[in-house]
């Protein structure tokens, strides 16, 4: 009886160096262990993106666009400024303001949706109304606000639909560039009226 022979298998194809790609909890963990103190850090579909310093502009938009939205909501909403947001397991856009059902307390985990979401942009427009706005209309946000220090403008986007079919995303269907001198209603607060002018600093 003669011995098997076996085919030798194929040499393994050689993969170079590939990105490492983080998970939310991850993007959390290494928040709790202090590895973004001082930076602005928020995760895109894996990926760690990082802003520079907020500089006063930012920090004073940040301060009055959240009273002005607290006073439209009132109570029973939860005003969560720059703290995570899981969308899914590979996002935690860690947004300027978050406006979520419920009281302030403590809760077992972060939320993964919210009834409004807003982004105060110098220098991040682009992102704030592309990649950041795609992963909010793809998670079901359907009231998402960028508040654009530059214009000085206020971007309302609303109405997610997935795009047509084969392209693999949702984006907003609504798009609203409004001035100073307009007003808006939050979707989730139809008897509130805020003023363009009272969200800029």
């Amino acid at each position: 009886m003669s011995a098997l022979t076996l085919p030798t298998p194929p040499a393994p194809a050689r993969v170079g160096p590939q990105p490492r790609r983080w998970t939310a909890v991850e993007f959390d963990t290494l928040g709790t262990h202090g590895f973004f103190d001082g930076r602005r850090a928020f995760l895109l579909d894996g990926v760690i993106w990082e802003q520079g310093p907020m500089d006063p502009p930012h920090a004073d938009a940040l301060e009055v666009l959240t009273e002005a939205v607290r006073a439209a909501f009132g109570a029973g909403w939860r005003f969560r400024i720059q703290t995570p947001l899981h969308l899914d397991a590979d996002n935690n856009p860690m947004p300027d303001l978050a406006v979520v059902p419920g009281r302030p307390g403590f809760h077992n985990a972060h939320p993964t949706t919210a009834a409004l979401v807003v982004e105060v942009s110098d220098s991040t427009l682009q992102i704030d109304l592309t990649e950041k706005a795609e992963r909010y209309a793809t998670a079901g946000i359907a009231d998402y606000w960028v508040v654009d220090l530059n214009g000085p403008l206020l971007h309302v986007l609303r109405d997610p639909a997935p795009l047509p079919a084969g392209l693999g995303a949702t984006a907003y269907r609504t798009h609203l560039t409004l001035g100073p001198a307009d007003t808006v209603t939050p979707l989730a607060a139809p008897a509130a009226v805020v003023r363009v002018a009272d969200l800029l600093p």
